[in-house]
């Protein structure tokens, strides 16, 4: 099965995920523009309306979308309006691109559920928005912390302690 998150810096999402159990591949991309085939220099502008996202496969017989959406959510700040640490921007908004209605359904139940948890003292902006076209990020970026790059935002300082 496939599900597609956006959470600020795809480096960092893409790590996370890729090391979690069940999760059989990833690959970080460009969704939710309106710009065809866009590059990084496009995105990072801020007027493509793409987020930085990961794509993942996942076998749900290991883990289900439902605890996907759970390591979503607990790692990465859903509070904040285009913004995640240090980068700023739309492209890296928070964002559910949901597949089907389930996935879709569980997502909502799942943000109405923590917006009312109290966990959280704002309210969670996170989208859930459709899955429209994926577009792959340049080949650089792929697995780019495995090949040892260096980025200083938020989600690298989770995953490395």
């Amino acid at each position: 099965m496939k599900a597609t998150f956006a959470a600020g810096c795809f480096w960092g999402v893409e790590e996370l995920f890729r090391t979690t159990k069940g999760v059989t591949s990833t690959v970080v991309g460009y969704t939710g523009g309106h710009l065809e085939n866009p590059t990084y220099k496009n995105v990072c502008s801020g007027r493509t309306g793409h987020a930085e996202s990961v794509q993942i496969e996942f076998d749900p017989k290991i883990i289900s979308y439902e605890k996907l959406l759970e390591i979503f959510w607990d790692n990465h700040d859903p509070t904040t309006q285009d913004r995640q640490g240090p980068d700023v921007g739309s492209q890296y908004r928070s964002v559910v691109f949901y597949h089907d209605e389930d996935q879709k359904n569980t997502a909502i139940n799942l943000k109405k559920k923590l917006d009312n948890s109290g966990r959280f003292s704002r309210p969670i902006v996170t989208e859930i928005t459709r899955a429209s076209t994926f577009y792959n990020a340049e080949d650089y970026h792929q697995h780019y912390l495995v090949k040892g790059g260096t980025h200083a935002c938020s989600f690298n300082d989770r995953i490395r302690n």
